[in-house]
């Protein structure tokens, strides 16, 4: 912190076990395969689902390393913003390190957003077993997520105590869940043949082109694997946290890979026929039924319902800590409010009321569209995988750079750093294109995907908000550091 130039304003009550419950139950890999990766039926099958994800994780690796080995550099809440401010070239670091942090926030917002989205489809579910033909309105999903946000403020604010014990709770809950819903499902549900999983690839999106259909996908298979980088945002509240914090990253991202291509292949080989799964609204119930138990279907609805609220509560906490990180450094309109901090309650109590609230407008989305999830999940995509590739980028140049030194990391790529930031760098550019795909073809108004759009629109409000506001009050982190700061420069605090 001292070398970051901030002032300790948060107690570190989280330790390693804490820590990596924290990014674990976020990230909930294994849960997101059976609720979010429907997609993928249409866009290239059994088989094309399978090869995507598993080729995606791969290259997905990268990124997480990347991010990792920043972090050990700079272990700080603000995470990439802060990143581009110190590692990007002086020309551009303010500039650069002003659209991370908007970006980033609006990545972050939409994956509180999409998080609520699906505990209001969990409940449909939970329903729709013993009411087949019941369903919500849009506008009445749309109340249950906002009801779901609420809750989700009480234990960010008054239970934020318990947070790092819930945390290690949610890690042995995720962990042993995976078992319980897993068995039941192998030994009880009749199988698709190995041929139907592995090998026969089907286009059933429109695009008539196995390729793009495949390359489609890859958006919900990242989404189900993103939230390595969510304990960057809780740094300042974890010990030692420039060790622990890119370990928890690496290892809970390879401890949720495995276990979601293993649920993975289990959903694949149990689901029924695809066409069943692709004309279904919720394919995991599909799942869940074949088991031949309504009792047990139920059983594991709740218990996946429960999962993901858990890193619902993860998910508010990470998007806060980085908005109040922002408005630290004056990046938002109305930062004194938004940065001020509950020294009782140890956490950002305003940052926690604005997130929610933004997330609130997002989950509106859903009442005029019938494929909201979709476009939320993409706005997330796009806003992280920017910041992930300008921060990346930016660490890129300075190792390319002559004279250039990056700060010391305990977590390093060492020799490999050049070769494995490059192609995560090259790997975001490419996710960000496909990211604006529409999901199939014919497009309409109402099924088209307008991520990119609200994309451009927030950056453009970045930039009026940089006019107006960021370019007198904005102050890029770098001004902090050590070696960069002016000589008296004190402490940064809210």
């Amino acid at each position: 912190m001292k070398r970051l130039g901030k002032k300790q304003e948060f107690k570190r009550n989280f330790g390693l076990w804490s820590a990596l419950g924290f990014v674990s139950i976020y990230m909930a890999t294994w849960e997101f395969v059976l609720v979010s990766l429907s997609v993928g039926f249409a866009n290239g099958g059994f088989a094309g689902l399978f090869w995507c994800f598993i080729t995606t994780v791969c290259c997905y690796a990268t990124i997480v390393a990347s991010l990792a080995e920043m972090e050990s550099m700079a272990p700080t809440s603000g995470g990439q913003y802060h990143w581009v401010s110190e590692f990007a070239p002086p020309k551009y670091q303010r500039v650069l390190s002003y659209a991370s942090g908007w970006l980033s926030s609006l990545g972050w917002l939409a994956s509180v957003a999409s998080s609520v989205f699906v505990l209001g489809v969990e409940v449909e579910a939970i329903i729709e077993v013993v009411l087949p033909n019941y369903s919500f309105a849009n506008w009445q999903l749309s109340l249950i997520m906002i009801a779901f946000l609420l809750v989700t403020i009480v234990f960010n604010t008054y239970g934020a105590r318990i947070l790092p014990s819930l945390e290690i709770a949610s890690l042995v809950g995720h962990s042993l869940g995976f078992f319980v819903v897993m068995i039941p499902l192998v030994v009880l549900c009749p199988k698709n043949s190995a041929y139907d999983v592995f090998v026969n690839f089907q286009d059933n999106s429109g695009y008539n082109n196995i390729g793009i259909a495949y390359l489609t996908s890859q958006i919900t298979v990242i989404y189900c694997n993103l939230g390595s980088d969510s304990v960057v945002h809780i740094s300042e509240e974890v010990e030692d946290a420039s060790l622990i914090v890119p370990r928890c990253m690496w290892w809970s991202y390879v401890g949720n890979v495995i276990f979601g291509i293993f649920m993975l292949i289990v959903m694949l080989f149990c689901m029924g026929p695809l066409e069943a799964a692709i004309d279904s609204d919720v394919p995991y119930l599909l799942l869940f039924n074949n088991a031949g138990s309504t009792g047990l279907s139920i059983f594991l609805n709740v218990l996946l319902f429960l999962l993901i609220f858990a890193g619902n509560i993860t998910a508010l906490a990470t998007c806060s800590r980085e908005i109040w990180a922002f408005a630290r450094d004056r990046g938002l309109p109305g930062s004194k409010w938004t940065g001020k901090m509950n020294y009782k309650l140890n956490i950002p109590e305003n940052a926690v009321y604005l997130t929610s609230f933004l997330c609130g407008i997002l989950t509106l989305i859903n009442i005029g569209s019938s494929l909201a999830f979709n476009i939320i999940v993409s706005v997330s995509v796009l806003g992280l995988l920017s910041t992930y590739m300008i921060s990346i980028g930016c660490v890129l140049w300075k190792r390319l750079t002559p004279g250039q030194n990056l700060p010391p990391a305990r977590w390093s790529l060492g020799r490999y750093g050049i070769a494995i930031n490059a192609f995560a760098f090259l790997y975001s550019a490419f996710i960000i294109v496909f990211a604006c795909f529409p999901t199939g073809l014919p497009v309409d108004t109402e099924s088209a995907n307008w991520a990119p759009l609200v994309w451009v629109l927030v950056m453009l409000l970045a930039v009026v908000a940089y006019l107006l506001h960021g370019k007198r009050h904005y102050t890029a982190p770098v001004e902090f550091v050590e070696g960069r700061k002016a000589v008296g420069t004190e402490l940064q605090s809210t």
